[in-house]
Parts: C-alpha cells; structure tokens; sequence
C-alpha cells in the first residue's frame, strides 16, 4: 500500500510542477504576476505593526497569498516551482492520502491577506488536494491600510503612499469613517500639500496659528467632502471605470487650478469646482 502512495504522491508533484511552468510561461506572456507576495516587502512599504497571537482557526486557502521567506519557490497559486521541494512535498501529500493529522500552519495575518510562516508545503498540498480551508495557527500583524489576496505590485506603491499620508495627518484617528481610495501614483503626495496650502490660508484668515490636526479636519470637511457629494450626486463615476472618488478629486481640483490660471478666473469654491468639471466632462 505504501508504494500506491508513493506513486501517487509522485504523480501529483509532476502535475503540480506541470502547472507551475504553465503558470510561469502564461504570466511572461499576460504580464500579470504569479509570485507570492513578500511579506518583508509589504512590512517595509505598509509600516505594519506586531504581530499579535490570535489562536488557532480555520481559514480559506484562498486567503493565503503571500510568504515570510520562501515566496521564490512557490507561485501564486502555492505550486511548487523548484524540483528540490519534491521531497517534502511528496511527504506531506503521502501524509493526505494516509489521513494523517499534521500540526496547523502558522501565518502572519495582514489585513484580509495571509502570509505562510511555516507550512509552506501543508499549503501547497492542500490547494493542489481541492481542499477550501486549513487549520492555522494565526498572528495578526497590525495595518492603517486593509489589503485583500488580489493586491497588485503597483497597488503597494499607492497603499504605501497612503500610510505615509495616514501617519502624518492621521486622518483615520481624527475622522474614523474617512477612508480616501486613489488610483493616481502620487495622489496623496498632492493632497499634503493641498493641506499645507488650506492650513496656511487658514491661518490667514483665522489670524492665528493652526495646528495640523485643526487643518486636517477642516480640509476634509470644507473642501474635499464637498467635493466628493457633488460626484456622488452626479453619479459622473460610472462614466471613469477603475477609478476612485479621491481620484476626481484630484481632476477636479487639477481642472479648477487651469482655469484660474489659463481663464484669469478667480478660484471657485470646492462645490462648484466640481460641477464645473462635471458640466465639462458631460
């Protein structure tokens, strides 16, 4: 009987290596990314905290999607990409066919995404295997930003912009239910300063110094939220696919500055900024 399982452990690795070079020659030629997600890479960019021991729980495969320190030898879809795994991998699928109970995976949990500490095979069997869930044992690593299994590349380098945005205004302890979207590269970058501006013209006007947090909040709620009910209520979003609320916030503000510049006009408020933008793009 063992060497039934033997050789079906065999095939099962070939297959999965199979599908693996497949994954490799369909991703040269998509140029959509089949590599696990680094998690020292996400720690760097994201800023995340912990991690925080939550216990023992059972999880969807699908969730995991990134490693701690062997994401280079497995893809996206947890395949084996190396022909040196053949030997734990084999092991661990004899173990499924044999219905031995193995010990939980352990995983860093960083937002809505999982990253394997040690398992790595378990998990690759597992999804190799049809199962949906797996026994973990979870650490919850903290974030200021949620990140979901699909994140892309280029999504890291926005999500990284926000938290640096996040800690230096921290809008989401000032406004909790505020939570800006972007797609545009250096969005937030320009939204610093168009906070920077506002508090200064604040200052101005208020004759008297203002403090961060005071300019954060009030930019908030005097230009950018008004700005965003106008889009909303014009429901002009549907016409801009893959694109954000902050991001025709920037077009807009963007389209008012040409038009003081450009038109010799005066600069309109923010509500009307946007319904002139809207008129136009219509």
């Amino acid at each position: 009987m063992s060497e039934v399982y033997n050789s079906r452990a065999r095939a099962d690795f070939s297959r999965a290596r199979l599908k693996s070079f497949i994954h490799q020659v369909m991703s040269r030629l998509s140029g959509q990314r089949t590599t696990l997600l680094s998690y020292d890479e996400i720690k760097e960019k994201l800023h995340i905290g912990g991690p925080i021991y939550r216990g023992v729980k059972t999880i969807k495969l699908e969730q995991i999607a990134g490693s701690l320190n062997r994401y280079h030898e497995f893809d996206s879809a947890f395949l084996p990409k190396e022909d040196q795994l053949s030997n734990r991998w084999q092991s661990v699928d004899r173990a499924f066919y044999q219905d031995v109970h193995l010990p939980p995976v352990v995983l860093y949990k960083v937002g809505e995404v999982y990253f394997v500490v040690d398992g790595h095979h378990r998990v690759s069997v597992a999804r190799e295997q049809g199962q949906v869930f797996i026994e973990a044992e979870i650490r919850e690593c903290h974030t200021r930003v949620n990140i979901t299994a699909d994140v892309k590349t280029e999504d890291l380098e926005i999500l990284g912009s926000k938290v640096n945005f996040l800690e230096r205004t921290k809008l989401d302890e000032l406004l909790p239910d505020a939570n800006i979207f972007l797609t545009i590269p250096d969005g937030f970058e320009r939204m610093l300063a168009h906070i920077a501006v506002h508090k200064y013209f604040m200052g101005l006007d208020l004759k008297r110094d203002i403090t961060d947090e005071e300019a954060v909040v009030h930019w908030y709620e005097i230009v950018y939220l008004p700005i965003i009910q106008v889009i909303r209520e014009s429901n002009i979003l549907k016409e801009f696919p893959g694109k954000s609320e902050g991001d025709l916030y920037l077009w807009t503000l963007d389209h008012q500055r040409y038009i003081a510049e450009e038109e010799g006009q005066p600069l309109q408020p923010p509500e009307q900024a946007a319904r002139t933008f809207i008129e136009e793009k219509e």
